[in-house]
């Protein structure tokens, strides 16, 4: 009987491992629910847009440079979003090996929601399309909560000037958003 429950709860532990990604992961998107306060670090400095402020996050991915909080407080845009900084450089194909791999390990994490089931990313990754440095891809999480109906990670490859970034956001899209889905 000892023997068939820790085999059991082996066997449970296979089928949902526990690793940084997916824990880091999943408190980040948690918080969506908080507006990401829980998790909000220090206030950085001021950007050039006066209706954008930018904080901190506690919660990193392993492998990001920096993870922060963007809070928009103008007129039409009351939201916030998360953002992790996967990649910074000047190499088009590290970038597009790191899109690709955060895309694989942001749609293979399973996410511990309250209710201890798991919920998981789902999407197709959107490669650059020919002479484009730059791609999108969206993954909408499998939740029937009605706050995340509209809640998207959207992991980028970005270049401005040769300078390339990968990026993972968490944030409210619009139904435009998901329509292209």
């Amino acid at each position: 009987m000892l023997c068939c429950s820790i085999s059991e709860a082996q066997f449970y532990k296979t089928i949902t491992p526990s690793n940084p990604f997916a824990d880091s992961l999943t408190k980040a998107v948690t918080d969506f629910k908080f507006d990401y306060k829980n998790i909000e670090g220090t206030n950085l400095p001021a950007q050039t847009q006066t209706d954008v402020r930018v904080y901190n996050s506690k919660v990193t991915l392993p492998g990001a440079s920096h993870c922060v909080i963007y809070r928009f407080n103008s007129r039409v845009d009351t939201t916030s979003s998360w953002q992790a900084i996967m990649y910074e450089g000047d190499d088009f194909d590290a970038a597009l090996a790191e899109y690709k791999s955060l895309f694989r390990l942001v749609k293979h994490s399973s996410i511990k929601w309250v209710d201890k089931s798991y919920l998981n990313f789902v999407g197709d990754l959107e490669m650059p399309k020919d002479n484009v440095n730059f791609a999108i891809s969206t993954l909408r999480l499998e939740a029937m909560d009605e706050q995340y109906a509209q809640f998207v990670a959207q992991v980028e490859l970005t270049n401005a000037g040769g300078a390339y970034e990968v990026h993972l956001n968490l944030q409210n899209k619009g139904n435009d958003a998901l329509a292209d889905q």
